[in-house]
């Protein structure tokens, strides 16, 4: 009995010869992309030569060096070609000054006066025994000023004198003692050494008499009843006058007399002028009646009889 026909549902692979294996890897390696999708371009990126991604780079480099330079070469142009800067002129500097002034308050003279002065303006203490000697009290208060920047001060005899020590206190708070190197009693002076000074003392500037007038503006800067340093500011209302204690003990002459406020303890104060320059050493306070106070005239030793008393030459 014959035997019935079996059928596959696959058809079997006919067998290929080798040239149609080569001639149909041709066709396929020829055949452009059936699309554009993303595995095709990566798979086609990756076929890219390196040296061409290279390239590119370098391009856009180039590319970035033109644009650059291509902006220094407007921003250059750019300047060149702005107008220059108006010049200033004095009606600007005018018009500044101006402002300054009408925005802003200066000091005023005496103000400017007692700050050069300040830094030279020291206070004084006499001190001696009580009546049992058993105790240190104050004899007299009064001022200094520093002349020379090794410690050398100007003040009254009348401040120191009968003192067993001397008392010192510097503009910057400094206390020392001193010691008395040299009197000259017919001008009430007297010149201090002090043991101790500030690394940084200011001698006062001193100015001849010679060109001072009545009317000129000055200031006495001192310790008056000890409270200080204080200031008064007056002028100048005559040149050589004399005075006479109310004891009648001392008798001064060739005065400037000056109408700036003084009391005790301004003694031995400098007179000075707007410049804060030292024309004087405050001596004395005229009061015809008992009490010690100021009702408008002072005296002050003029300075040139003050230099003479430390050795200085005259002006």
């Amino acid at each position: 009995m014959p035997r019935p026909a079996l059928y596959s549902s696959s058809r079997p692979a006919r067998s290929r010869t080798p040239a149609a294996v080569d001639a149909t890897e041709a066709v396929a390696s020829t055949a452009p992309p059936a699309d554009d999708s993303p595995a095709m371009n990566a798979a086609t990126a990756a076929a890219t030569p390196p040296n061409s991604q290279a390239f590119k780079r370098q391009l856009v480099a180039l590319w970035t060096i033109v644009v650059l330079l291509a902006a220094l070469l407007v921003a250059s142009a750019w300047h060149n070609t702005r107008s220059p800067a108006r010049k200033i002129t004095q009606d600007d500097i005018d018009a500044a000054v101006l402002r300054t002034l009408e925005t802003t308050t200066p000091p005023s003279a005496a103000a400017r006066a007692v700050e050069s002065i300040g830094p030279s303006v020291v206070r004084v203490v006499g001190y001696g025994r009580s009546k049992n000697g058993k105790e240190e009290i104050e004899r007299g208060i009064g001022t200094g000023v520093v002349i020379v920047d090794k410690g050398v001060i100007l003040t009254n005899l009348h401040v120191v004198a009968g003192s067993d020590r001397i008392g010192i206190t510097f503009h910057d708070g400094l206390e020392t003692t001193a010691s008395i190197t040299g009197v000259q009693p017919e001008n009430d002076l007297a010149v201090l050494q002090a043991h101790k000074v500030p690394d940084d003392l200011e001698a006062a500037t001193l100015r001849s008499t010679q060109n001072l007038r009545p009317g000129d503006h000055v200031v006495a800067v001192g310790f008056p009843f000890g409270i200080g340093p204080s200031a008064s500011a007056g002028v100048v209302s005559g040149l050589q006058r004399e005075f006479t204690s109310p004891e009648g003990k001392r008798q001064l002459s060739n005065l400037i007399q000056f109408d700036a406020a003084a009391n005790p303890g301004n003694s031995g104060g400098p007179l000075v002028t707007m410049d804060g320059e030292v024309v004087g050493i405050v001596t004395a306070i005229l009061n015809p009646t008992q009490a010690r106070t100021f009702i408008g005239i002072g005296f002050a030793v003029p300075i040139e009889n003050a230099a003479s008393a430390v050795g200085m030459p005259p002006f």
